[in-house]
């Protein structure tokens, strides 16, 4: 079976602090963490305990990697778009499908390339130039399409910047969104202690960014 992990921390509700909330979710919902944690261990699943953080955090510093592939069942899955990562947030049959080894059934996707130039100015980030394409696409102009960045503007944004347009791009309708390998996603995977990853990616640069043209 494809390695599978449960994540459980949308369920805490902020309100009066980490250290109350935390313990409020705990009491509140025991019985879910427990049957999740209990599921998990029975068929070999990961399971990230509450409080071990919001799963954008969870899937850039640890599971995404530039040239993988991943599916999940949370709308912010595509966020591993910002180092690389073909990532896309499904439904919970498609899911099983996935788990259970089965093969993974998609409509060919369209693409819509989007070529950065220039560098951010000083207090606009990325998310900014997320809000740009949607305006331009609206909510729904990227349905059924990978949206594919591009271009000398790509290297003034960070990999957490690049992590952002990716996970706002279901905001578009956007199966997903990804960026070409680069420096920033570089100098990410050896600040989250995964030096050998970007070491690979480098000798395979050649596979990980856009064709001339």
């Amino acid at each position: 079976a494809v390695p599978s992990t449960i994540h459980c921390d949308h369920l805490i509700q902020a309100h009066e602090g980490a250290d109350k909330d935390m313990a409020t979710a705990n009491k509140k919902n025991k019985e879910v963490y427990d049957f999740l944690a209990s599921a998990g261990r029975k068929f070999g699943l990961g399971f990230w305990k509450p409080g071990s953080g919001i799963i954008h955090q969870i899937v850039l510093e640890n599971y995404a990697f530039p040239g993988g592939l991943m599916i999940g069942t949370d709308s912010h899955t595509v966020n591993a778009g910002g180092l690389g990562m073909v990532a896309v947030g499904v439904g919970g049959a498609d899911a099983v499908d996935v788990m259970a080894n089965m093969p993974w059934e998609v409509k060919a996707p369209k693409y819509i390339g989007v070529h950065l130039t220039g560098t951010l100015n000083p207090w606009v980030s990325g998310k900014d130039v997320i809000l740009k394409v949607a305006g331009i696409l609206t909510v729904k102009g990227g349905t059924g399409a990978i949206v594919e960045y591009h271009g000398p503007g790509v290297q003034s944004l960070s990999c957490t910047g690049m992590g952002t347009i990716c996970n706002m791009g279901a905001e578009i309708g956007a199966t997903t969104s990804i960026f070409p390998f680069n420096n920033r996603m570089a100098e990410y995977l050896r600040a989250t202690n995964r030096a050998d990853i970007a070491a690979a990616a480098e000798a395979n640069m050649d596979l990980l960014t856009p064709d001339a043209g």
